[in-house]
């Protein structure tokens, strides 16, 4: 069965090559832009980072909560069962133009074959505020929603802004900003969970990619999968 290898060792490597293969055809990628390729069978997670981030440094100091590292963040969140894309946006973005831009995005894949139920839509702090809007416009019972520190109670009096899909809450029980219980009270939507969490960090616990967050995020997102 094995004459055409010159030895035990030629025969080792081939067997250690398409191994190698098979794990890199299953390993998730990060993108910073949105793939030039679709693949309907994929999942696909999108983060939305704060705002203290928008601008050209991807790791800038908070001078209360220290370094925002989100090369560390994206890292920490890859995975081999999902493709991740997070967007760097330009210092003083708009959040309506990121919205719309998620639309689009979203829109996109669901039109090449992705299930709205592989799909999921994270973001901390304002990145956060614009994932809730996103569900809110986009409408989509089936799509999956992580949000982080985003529920900001300058949100209360948009009556207007609800969830929809499949959504989980993260926050932080020393930051000022707390649960996303009052806009899922307003909601029809019935699929709402939320986890409450407390390093001491205050809004400065989503800066950096600690266990305390990403893991259940990643748990979370992983259960919702189709």
């Amino acid at each position: 069965m094995f004459k055409s290898f010159n030895s035990k060792k030629s025969y080792l490597f081939f067997i250690q090559l398409i191994l190698f293969l098979s794990i890199s055809v299953q390993a998730g990628e990060i993108y910073t832009s949105f793939p030039d390729k679709i693949e309907p069978d994929a999942k696909y997670v999108f983060y939305s980072h704060g705002y203290i981030v928008e601008g050209d440094n991807p790791k800038p100091v908070h001078p209360k909560f220290g370094v925002y590292d989100f090369p560390a963040i994206k890292e920490k969140l890859a995975d081999k069962s999902y493709h991740l894309i997070a967007y760097h946006r330009a210092a003083n973005s708009k959040a309506e133009e990121s919205v719309k831009r998620l639309m689009s995005d979203v829109n996109r894949l669901m039109a090449a074959g992705v299930k709205p139920e592989n799909i999921t839509l994270t973001g901390f702090s304002k990145g956060g505020a614009i994932t809730i809007q996103t569900s809110s416009v986009l409408k989509n019972d089936n799509l999956n929603f992580v949000i982080m520190a985003g529920c900001f109670k300058g949100l209360e009096k948009q009556q207007d802004l609800k969830f929809y899909g499949r959504v989980y809450s993260i926050y932080e029980t020393t930051d000022n900003v707390g649960s996303c219980q009052f806009i899922a009270d307003r909601s029809d939507e019935k699929s709402f969970s939320e986890l409450a969490i407390t390093t001491g960090k205050s809004h400065g616990a989503f800066y950096l990619p600690i266990d305390e967050w990403t893991v259940p995020l990643k748990s979370w997102m992983k259960e919702h999968y189709n």
